[in-house]
């Protein structure tokens, strides 16, 4: 079925979906109690902030492989043989209620394993391992989101058909295994990852069941970044470990009147909520000791863009940028969040007397889903509070003055220039004027060659959070201009934040795999309108 035909079915369904669900009592609309598209949205009921606990997902645990039938089929994986795995997981796919705030009624959501976010897996470079994916959604749902899925661990550095291609989904009773081999691009050290992050990637579907609840965190340790700050190591950065170490996701939803969370599936510009949620929850609070803890931000979309200061006025160390170690920490009064971006921030609390409190404050300013409109606001939306107790022990983590070094860029590797201009076509978003063809390659690269390849975003307005698959790239220039070393920019990336009328040149490797692979917008609305491409890896 082409593209266009398939959009039209699944807006009929769901349209369709909108009328039968609106009479049920409780259920989850499509649109806020039967508004049409074109109307404006009414705003959600007020719910009282820092009353909810922020919930923090639970660690996955390995299982015995031996509960596999069928067993992985190595044949279907590359480098199986040489990476087998040495733990193995399960993840299902399913439908439950959920609660964003205690004043608000359980909506329906969707969510790896029945949680929201999903279960956070700790995976280590050495220890390759492999997750069977359950779909176990019903066949018969009929809300805004599709019980059809594929599954995207990005940023990480794995074989295509592990990947979560778009079109490699699977549907209600059915499952896919997914291997990792665990170890850095190119088998280069340097290239290790930290966060990241496993979510739906279902084609034309990605914003709807990615809003549904399909997101989660992955965390990934080595010998300096051990996950334990009293290791004794030499090696070992000791940084803020365990209850110290948080992941905090970031999604604005809408609800109705009735307080379930609905989704516009015929926006087309990009969906914002207006209640922001750190794990699910409207605007929590986190008991925190004087002590530094580290935070694992991301933001997990749809299409809200965030600036975060702290309340107090104090700076953020920032230790990552898009799950990669930066050369030294780098410290800023202000944390700019593209949807996708995710960064690894201490945040020291030990200048904090117990019964003091910090909140989280978003003061970027976005009216609608295309963008933010570039100015801050004054005062912002507080995201969360933190509330300092008593310590219950000592601080023994430490953040060291050097980290990672970067990985020298060499040019002698280019074997092609590409350019790539992100724009809006006939009514849909566009890559080089095209629409999304997953059944074509646009770009072809050679097995352990290296490209530049130029972002050039045409609207004058819109932001696009572009993300690349596989590969972290480098940023050579913007507008003509290098990166300031030391800047948040300065570091590997897998999303870049390309702003209106920017132009951005980033230099790429292609390495260890081949296969099919993708470059979308992260405004997950706009990827399902169609600024998608494939490009392939030959062997």
């Amino acid at each position: 079925m082409k593209r266009r035909g398939f959009l039209k079915l699944g807006a009929g369904a769901a349209a369709g979906a909108s009328a039968l669900m609106s009479s049920r009592a409780g259920a989850q609309l499509v649109l806020p109690d039967g508004l049409r598209p074109d109307l404006e949205v009414r705003p959600s009921p007020p719910t009282t902030p820092f009353v909810a606990p922020l919930q923090i997902p639970e660690i996955a645990q390995p299982v015995d492989p031996s509960m596999f039938d069928p067993p992985p089929d190595p044949a279907r994986h590359q480098r199986y043989e040489e990476f087998p795995p040495v733990k193995f997981y399960t993840i299902h796919e399913r439908a439950f209620l959920h609660s964003y705030h205690p004043e608000l009624p359980p909506t329906p959501s969707w969510g790896y394993d029945g949680f929201v976010p999903g279960r956070t897996f700790h995976a280590r470079y050495g220890e390759p391992y492999l997750v069977r994916r359950y779909n176990d959604l019903p066949a018969d749902y009929t809300g805004y989101a599709l019980p059809s899925t594929s599954m995207h661990l990005h940023n990480m550095h794995a074989a295509s058909e592990s990947d979560g291609f778009p079109m490699d989904f699977i549907n209600s009773g059915e499952w896919q295994d997914h291997h990792y081999c665990m170890f850095p691009a190119g088998m280069d050290p340097r290239e290790k990852l930290t966060l990241l992050w496993y979510h739906d990637h279902r084609m034309d579907f990605t914003a709807a069941n990615v809003y549904a609840g399909f997101s989660g965190f992955c965390l990934f340790f080595d010998e300096h970044d051990t996950g334990d700050e009293n290791d004794p190591s030499p090696l070992a950065w000791r940084l803020p470990s365990g209850k110290y170490d948080v992941p905090l996701v970031l999604h604005d939803v809408l609800f109705d009147t009735k307080g379930n969370a609905v989704f516009d599936i015929f926006n087309t510009q990009g969906f914002l909520g207006d209640k922001m949620t750190v794990n699910r929850i409207i605007q929590p609070y986190l008991e925190v000791e004087p002590r530094k803890y580290r935070f694992r931000l991301l933001n997990g979309g749809p299409s809200r863009f965030y600036t975060f200061v702290l309340s107090s006025g104090q700076s953020f160390v920032v230790l990552s940028n898009d799950g990669n170690i930066t050369p030294a920490p780098i410290v800023v009064d202000r944390l700019p969040l593209s949807v996708a971006n995710r960064y690894d921030v201490i945040i020291d609390f030990s200048r904090y007397k117990p019964g003091d409190h910090i909140d989280l404050v978003n003061i970027l300013e976005q009216y609608d889903g295309g963008g933010p409109s570039g100015r801050f606001l004054d005062p912002g939306t507080p995201v969360m509070r933190f509330n300092v107790v008593q310590a219950t022990g000592p601080d023994n983590s430490r953040v060291p003055e050097r980290l990672r070094e970067l990985p020298p860029i060499d040019l002698s590797e280019v074997r092609a220039h590409r350019e790539w201009d992100f724009d809006y076509t006939g009514g849909m978003w566009s890559i080089n004027g095209l629409e999304a063809d997953m059944m074509k390659s646009a770009a072809d690269a050679g097995a352990g060659t290296a490209e530049i390849w130029t972002l050039k975003n045409s609207g004058s307005t819109w932001s696009h959070p572009v993300h690349i698959h596989f590969e972290e790239y480098q940023i050579l220039e913007i507008d003509g201009r290098p990166v300031e070393p030391g800047s948040l920019l300065n570091s590997r990336g897998d999303t870049f934040w390309l702003g209106p009328k920017q132009t951005a040149k980033l230099f790429l490797r292609f390495r260890d795999f081949h296969g099919r692979y993708i470059m979308h917008c992260h405004n997950v609305v706009h990827e399902d309108r169609a600024m998608m491409l494939r490009w392939d890896i030959l062997a």
